[in-house]
């Protein structure tokens, strides 16, 4: 372990919706051939123009260049129209609603608490449930048991099951041998609270809304869900652990968003975790990030349909969903990766240039987006991307979400009365922390970031950071790694990747099963 180790850690370190509707005063076109200029849609004004000895304007003078035509937005309406016809396969929900993407990961357990979950800005869930899937056997004394985090929109599904034999997304992660090891240790991964893929979120029945006699329906959440943390769905986690009989985890790993939850629940549950893995995470969220986050929720939420949340009886924001997911997969990955795999690559080079999908990394962009736009809750996206924002394990803030649960007098949480601010942002002149130095990074831990670590201190910790990851880039790895030590953990284990080992960015964490796999599998060993 320690050769690995010291080899890895020498790595470098460097590091607009309504206008989708068809236009009615198009000039009309002659087709030639179906290409990036030629609509594939039979409605659309520009695939059945008449033939003319030259293209006329919509005034009907001479025109010296034929109307574009969009293909990409053809495909939006042509799915928009499938989704009124319910001819796009989505699945009904169950109070009867009309169509809904189709969130299930496949079949896995439940667990389904009655007791509430109050949360840390002083809402509550009189009842949840969680969905989680185990590989592995709990030995008789329930100290193998590993807690497995999951990213943001990942649900339980972490490996094959017999029941489930669709492949996980950590599945080259997970077996006998690997780096987490089911000879070994019980694994445990659930769907988060605010989740789509069988937990309690937005989409899930309010309680409030089934009445006796009504056979348990009732209508969705939606954004009368309350505001979630990290935290909150760590809290909820070991609720599950309580009905497992596990008192105390062998070791919590995640990564990303599962990276954050990692460190929350040694944090908050010092005594009940052993290990704690981090994997592309971070103590604390930093503004690119939430920058980031807040733009595709931006976009989503102007998409008409999402409806303030209230869509799951008519058709689901699947444009803004497409469009928020594009923009999280540019994050996702490096730009040298991206140079190495598509270059300056056009799709059809033959072909004159389109402001449809065009370069081979607009067509790698636009397919991201479209296999996901209907697997995934609009709404759970902005919950959980919200509670990632919000995510601080300062002491401090620590402190306040604690009073807040505790002084908490039941009910559903008061009204949001946040308003816009009434004066544009004015830039300030130098860093507004005094822990951050010129050039944008941190020149030590906040104080109080120190401290609201310091549960860890005893604990054995490996962090893992990605010198090509733009969304968790690596000196937040290394703020962790340096709060800890300053908070006197001298059992700190900091491996950091470099571009010369790995040019995946953030998802370094879902492909490199040695740099990462391999690491994660000697710690738990040591």
């Amino acid at each position: 372990m320690k050769r690995i180790l010291t080899t890895v850690n020498t790595f470098s370190r460097r590091r607009t919706f309504d206008s989708l509707r068809p236009l009615t005063n198009h000039p009309r076109t002659i087709p030639v051939t179906r290409n990036l200029h030629t609509s594939s849609n039979p409605h659309n004004a520009t695939a059945t123009a008449t033939a003319t000895s030259k293209p006329q304007d919509a005034a009907g003078s001479l025109s010296s260049n034929p109307q574009m035509a969009f293909p990409c937005l053809d495909a939006l309406e042509t799915r928009t129209s499938n989704l009124l016809n319910n001819s796009t396969p989505v699945k009904k929900f169950s109070s009867g609603g009309g169509p809904e993407p189709s969130y299930t990961s496949g079949p896995h357990q439940t667990f389904h608490s009655p007791t509430p979950l109050r949360l840390d800005w002083g809402g509550t869930l009189p009842t949840y449930t969680i969905a989680y899937e185990t590989w592995g056997s709990l030995n008789p004394t329930a100290s193998n048991a590993i807690l497995l985090h999951t990213g943001l929109s990942a649900s339980s599904h972490a490996h094959s099951t017999p029941s489930n034999p669709s492949v996980g997304w950590w599945e080259k992660f997970i077996g006998e041998g690997k780096a987490l090891d089911t000879s070994k240790y019980f694994v445990i991964c659930t769907n988060v609270i605010g989740g789509c893929y069988g937990s309690t979120g937005p989409s899930s029945v309010d309680p409030s809304t089934v009445t006796d006699g009504s056979s348990g329906k009732g209508v969705p959440y939606a954004t009368k869900f309350p505001i979630v943390t990290l935290e909150d769905m760590v809290r909820a986690q070991f609720a599950l652990l309580d009905h497992l009989g596990i008192q105390k985890l062998f070791a919590s790993v995640g990564s990303s968003m599962g990276g954050m939850q990692s460190l929350a629940a040694g944090v908050l549950y010092p005594e009940r975790v052993g290990r704690v893995v981090s994997i592309s995470g971070c103590a604390r969220s930093h503004p690119y990030s939430i920058a980031m986050r807040f733009v595709q929720r931006q976009v989503l939420m102007s998409d008409p349909n999402w409806s303030r949340g209230h869509y799951y009886s008519s058709i689901p924001p699947h444009v803004g969903m497409k469009l928020a997911r594009e923009i999280a997969t540019v994050t996702y990955r490096s730009g040298p990766e991206w140079e190495q795999r598509f270059s300056r690559l056009r799709a059809d080079p033959a072909k004159p240039p389109a402001l449809c999908p065009d370069f081979k990394i607009e067509t790698y962009l636009d397919h991201a987006g479209e296999k996901w736009c209907l697997e995934y809750d609009a709404n759970s996206l902005l919950y959980i991307s919200k509670a990632m924002d919000l995510f601080d394990l300062s002491e401090d803030v620590q402190r306040e979400a604690r009073a807040r649960r505790e002084g908490y007098a039941g009910g559903r949480g008061g009204s949001c009365t946040l308003t816009l601010p009434d004066e544009a942002y004015e830039e300030q002149e130098g860093p507004q922390s005094p822990e951050i130095t010129t050039t944008g990074t941190p020149r030590r831990p906040p104080r109080d970031l120190i401290a609201g670590l310091s549960p860890l201190k005893n604990h054995k910790v490996l962090v893992i950071g990605v010198a090509s990851d733009i969304l968790f880039p690596a000196w937040q790895q290394r703020e962790v790694v340096d709060a800890l030590r300053e908070g006197g953990n001298e059992g700190v284990t900091h491996v950091e990747l470099g571009e010369d080992v790995s040019l995946f960015g953030h998802d370094t964490f879902l492909l490199d099963t040695i740099n990462v796999g391999g690491v994660v599998g000697e710690f738990l060993k040591e």
